[in-house]
């Protein structure tokens, strides 16, 4: 057990001698144990360098090692669930010497990637994909006569997803080789592995139990009542030792419960399963944070951390998202008092529901990273976290403002994706209200492409009735939530991650005047149109240019007023965004001005037609041009080319 995280490289003799599975298969099974100490201390030491996931990782390690002991990856195809537990994995299959460079830029992704490795069979980092993935890869194999086998993990915490029920049930009816291993790490489903449990899964998964199991009812089958006696006999004897019983009736064997940190039973089990046929599912129990005294303490605040620099305390971070996006944030922010803007959200839910009994806050499973934390426990029957089921979160809330409730459903613009025929179908396509409260907006840094909010005003704006909203700063975020709140239909107000500005907070609980824009500074020539996050670069990089720079606030409805007026005082229009450029706020003030006849050159800034990999935020923004010296240098640019003279130039 270790009490802190190593400094400096741990030694690690049998660990240095793994460079792949194929090292991992010479060793001796009663080595794998101290091979599992070695990997989780390298573990620790690596994540301590570079900041990352590290409780589920600590959790997995011995299921990890047993996988590619028994298993011949990467031809058979081992699909984690989400990713935030496949550090050992990436360790053991010929990265370990890269996982300094984790989450940095040009180095390893914080999450499974095809284009990293071979062995890392599907993309991950949204949660409850891996059955339906590795369900898929089966079909495939079995189209194409290859034989291999399929195994999907995924945590208890991902189960509660109906895509994932979805899968399971879909598997039960194609009654075909895969292997689904539920690592119930928060004893949700089980509150203990006692020797009798483990007795029965030993046997479940045992040939002479499996061949008295399928060649008993062969032969059963010719009298029908006695197969269905011995059926339920079956059932209910499961159903006593084990909670498999819903799992049997979708077409699962299933076999559990397993101490999931018992290295050489669980290459017992496993060797057991591959020669099993049909859908199998393996409960094992396990421990998160495993092996570290603080983690195991406290596995919720132990999910992530930051790297450790040299000469200071450790850092740690609570988890903060399903869906769990990593926490882990940078020394220079964590320092300044000025509140986040998910703290923001947090203490003005509070405030608006101490006025208005109406007011509900809903989210799937992003409470504590929301900032909900205070308003779950001020206000429990008005709470309601229902689980990694964003489909579920949007339409609840629909019902709810059917009966008056005035739903607040707070969700990161990365999951809403996951939710959007909701929005459209049940939320807006009625004018409901309900507001969305749109947290991790635009670059998240380190989590890279699947934890993004690239997307949500192109695919906000494109819906009927919708309100959207891009706040600037601390205060005008507060305004806007006021604003969202009053507003009689369905409304979006979408924040960046981390702090803002830090402006001061005027609690004014009125609402601003929806769709006007206003003026930050006034200048000559050009004129930028920013949103959101981008208003504080803007403003930057107009000091350079003596150029205007407008607040736009709303994305729908824009201020064509405003626009106008723009268009007619200057030589250049300029919108800034921090959203895919491809039908985002910009095109919206490219279709008013095109519609409305005006004649005037137009730069639009934002990001580019592309997944970004992971580094830091602001490097990234540099890097696609949105940082503010980019911004001017790309408007000196745009007014050369078309030849417009200008202070700028």
């Amino acid at each position: 057990m270790l009490n802190e995280i190593p400094r400096s490289r741990p030694a690690t003799p049998l660990l240095d001698e793994v460079d792949n599975p194929s090292d991992l298969k010479l060793l001796e099974l009663d080595q794998l144990e101290q091979l599992a100490e070695e990997l989780r201390s390298f573990l620790l030491y690596s994540v301590g360098q570079t900041g990352g996931h590290f409780g589920a990782g600590l959790g997995v390690v011995e299921l990890t090692i047993a996988l590619h002991y028994v298993f011949d990856t990467p031809n058979d195809k081992l699909v984690w669930d989400v990713g935030h537990q496949a550090y050992p994995h990436k360790i053991l299959t010929g990265r370990r010497d890269q996982m300094l460079t984790m989450r940095q830029a040009g180095g390893l992704a914080a999450f499974p990637n095809r284009n990293e490795s071979e062995f890392d069979a599907f993309g991950v980092g949204h949660s409850s994909t891996s059955i339906s993935a590795a369900l898929g890869m089966m079909a495939a194999g079995r189209l194409q006569n290859t034989e291999r086998h399929n195994i999907a993990v995924i945590g208890d915490g991902a189960m509660t997803a109906g895509m994932a029920f979805e899968a399971l049930n879909h598997a039960g009816h194609l009654d075909d080789n895969i292997l689904v291993i539920l690592n119930d790490n928060n004893m949700s489903i089980s509150n203990n592995v006692g020797g009798l449990s483990s007795y029965f899964a030993r046997m479940w998964a045992s040939k002479p139990y499996n061949f008295i199991r399928t060649g008993g009812k062969r032969v059963l089958s010719k009298i029908p009542p006695a197969l269905k006696a011995v059926h339920r006999a079956e059932e209910y004897m499961k159903g006593m030792v084990s909670p498999g019983t819903l799992f049997e009736e979708i077409g699962f064997n299933y076999i559990g419960l397993i101490d999931g940190h018992n290295v050489t039973g669980l290459v017992e089990i496993l060797n057991n399963i591959k020669t099993l046929r049909g859908p199998q599912l393996l409960h094992i129990v396990t421990q998160k944070g495993k092996g570290y005294l603080e983690s195991e303490n406290d596995p919720f605040g132990m999910h992530a951390m930051s790297k450790i620099d040299a000469g200071s305390a450790m850092k740690l971070d609570a988890a903060d998202d399903e869906n769990v996006e990593s926490a882990a944030v940078s020394s220079a922010t964590s320092i300044t008092s000025s509140p986040s803007y998910s703290e923001v959200f947090g203490s003005w839910l509070c405030d608006i529901a101490e006025q208005d009994e109406l007011i509900v806050g809903i989210t799937p499973a992003m409470g504590e990273g929301s900032g909900m934390k205070s308003f779950a426990i001020n206000y429990p029957d008005r709470f309601h976290d229902v689980a990694i089921a964003e489909q579920h979160a949007v339409t609840f809330a629909a019902g709810m403002a059917c009966e008056g409730l005035k739903p607040i459903v707070a969700i990161y613009s990365t999951f809403l994706q996951r939710a959007y025929d909701q929005l459209i179908h049940d939320v807006a396509l009625q004018n409901l209200n309900v507001m969305f409260a749109i947290d991790r907006a635009g670059l998240v840094g380190e989590d890279g492409p699947t934890h993004a909010g690239s997307f949500d005003l192109s695919f906000l704006r494109c819906v009927p009735n919708m309100l959207v909203m891009t706040p600037s700063d601390e205060n005008e975020t507060h305004k806007l939530l006021s604003t969202g709140y009053h507003h009689m239909g369905p409304s979006a107000i979408r924040y960046p991650r981390g702090k803002g500005p830090g402006a001061a907070i005027d609690k004014d609980p009125n609402p601003v005047e929806i769709g006007k824009a206003v003026i930050r500074r006034h200048g000559k020539s050009v004129a930028l149109l920013a949103f959101g996050s981008m208003v504080s670069p803007a403003i930057e990089a107009a000091d350079s240019l003596n150029a205007t720079v407008i607040d736009m606030r709303f994305v729908k409805p824009i201020d064509e007023e405003i626009i106008g007026d723009m268009a007619a005082k200057h030589q250049l229009i300029v919108t800034i965004e921090e959203n895919s450029i491809k039908g985002g706020a910009g095109s919206a003030v490219n279709e008013f001005l095109l519609a409305s006849n005006y004649q005037i050159p137009v730069l639009n800034l934002g990001l580019p037609d592309d997944f970004l990999e992971h580094g830091k935020a602001p490097e990234m923004l540099a890097s696609v041009g949105l940082d503010y010296k980019s911004i001017a240098d790309a408007i000196r640019k745009k007014l050369k080319d078309c030849k417009i003279q200008s202070e700028a130039v």
